[in-house]
């Protein structure tokens, strides 16, 4: 199949970051895969754009940036302005369904939105909207194993939250399972 393109976008603040390098690391460490990441982000600490660029492949990756993405993750509106002519015509595109309403988006892209914000809200904790959104995005993609994706968490989290980024994981994961049933 060759190399998988993803690009999560959003604002500082929102995780996006993290959210990037747990897919890349439970491909890498956990998946048996290859992955590589680059990110880029504002100036400011928080409010400004940024996306982390993820490449998985089975193989050795060769090229390491992203330019059309297969599958694209906007947590935000002005982050889906801004990537979504990247995405591919036969893409995904996972959103944050309260925070970003699609257009023009090229036919055959297949859309998933999730209340990823609401959801983090209701375990008490809206930071974790990311981990949520990385749940879903192991559901809806299988990109990543479940198994490889909550060990990344785990590794990527601080100890003490341990336990609500895992209730996160497993609300997003939950929702993305129900959304591709629906949909299958």
């Amino acid at each position: 199949m060759g190399p998988t393109e993803i690009k999560f976008g959003g604002l500082g603040g929102q995780g996006v970051i993290l959210g990037g390098i747990i897919v890349g690391k439970a491909a890498a460490l956990f998946d048996e895969k290859f992955s590589c990441l680059t990110q880029a982000f504002g100036p400011e600490a928080r409010g400004s754009a940024c996306s982390a660029q993820v490449v998985v492949d089975k193989e050795p990756i060769l090229y390491p940036y992203v330019h059309n993405p297969h599958i694209m993750v906007t947590l935000s509106q002005d982050a889906f302005a801004k990537f979504a002519p990247e995405l591919r015509p036969d893409g995904m595109l996972l959103i944050e369904e309260d925070l970003v309403k699609p257009t023009n988006l090229p036919k055959g892209v297949k859309v998933f939105a999730v209340p990823a914000t609401r959801i983090a809200e209701e375990l008490g904790r809206k930071m974790v909207l990311n981990i949520v959104m990385v749940g879903f995005f192991t559901a809806v993609t299988g990109l990543v194993s479940e198994n490889a994706a909550r060990e990344a968490v785990k590794d990527s989290v601080p100890p003490a939250t341990i336990d609500l980024n895992m209730k996160a994981f497993d609300r997003g994961f939950e929702y993305g399972k129900k959304l591709v049933a629906a949909k299958a």
